[in-house]
């Protein structure tokens, strides 16, 4: 199976439209057209009943004291763990792509609605990411976030943050999931049921 992207090439930055936010030299950051990239797929295996796709970012620090403090830094060795941008399950085999910001344009505070994909008529569901829990103690912009929401690596994270954009060719039509569910709880769901993967990976900083 093969995954492309015409946003960016395997192994290179993602661009600011595609990310949260985007460095500013006043505030250090700002917020970004948050636009999911491209990407595109071919050669899905013979039996395979449906798609899912999920977005991870294995670079985030696991002490966050000094995130985003002035003076301070992340070292590159600090130890790392996975941070979900995005799940999208229940891809049918008709679709081959998805279009740059067909299912995020903008950043949305306290999130995109979900799991059902407005609009759509397909039974795509979208997980929450993980922005969910790093804004649950922020009264303005708390809440479930669903589907993609892009880059945004700490400021003073020495470094670059690599991107996973992982596509997986399953046995099953539809994931045994219901309601409310995270990047993690896909990865378990779809253990068992997987017959192909292809991945591309983008790269991040706002330093």
């Amino acid at each position: 199976m093969k995954l492309w992207s015409d946003t960016f090439k395997d192994g290179a930055a993602i661009p600011g439209a595609n990310a949260f936010a985007v460095k500013d030299p006043a505030t250090h950051v700002r917020l970004s057209s948050n636009r999911n990239p491209h990407l595109a797929w071919s050669e899905v295996p013979a039996g395979t009943e449906s798609l899912v796709l999920v977005c991870i970012d294995g670079d985030v620090p696991t002490i966050g004291d000094d995130v985003n403090q002035e003076g301070k830094t992340l070292p590159e060795s600090m130890p790392r763990a996975d941070f979900f941008h995005w799940s999208l399950i229940d891809i049918p085999l008709k679709r081959t792509s998805i279009a740059e910001g067909e299912f995020s344009s903008a950043v949305t505070p306290r999130g995109k609605p979900g799991p059902s994909v407005e609009g759509s008529r397909e039974a795509l569901r979208h997980g929450v990411n993980d922005y969910t829990g790093w804004f649950a103690g922020d009264k303005e912009m708390s809440g479930d976030y669903y589907g993609y929401d892009g880059p945004c690596p700490p400021w003073n994270d020495e470094r670059v943050h690599h991107y996973i954009f992982r596509l997986y060719a399953l046995d099953i039509a539809r994931l045994p999931l219901e309601g409310r569910f995270t990047g993690p709880d896909v990865c378990k769901a779809i253990h068992g049921h997987i017959l192909d993967e292809a991945q591309i990976i983008g790269t991040y900083t706002l330093r």
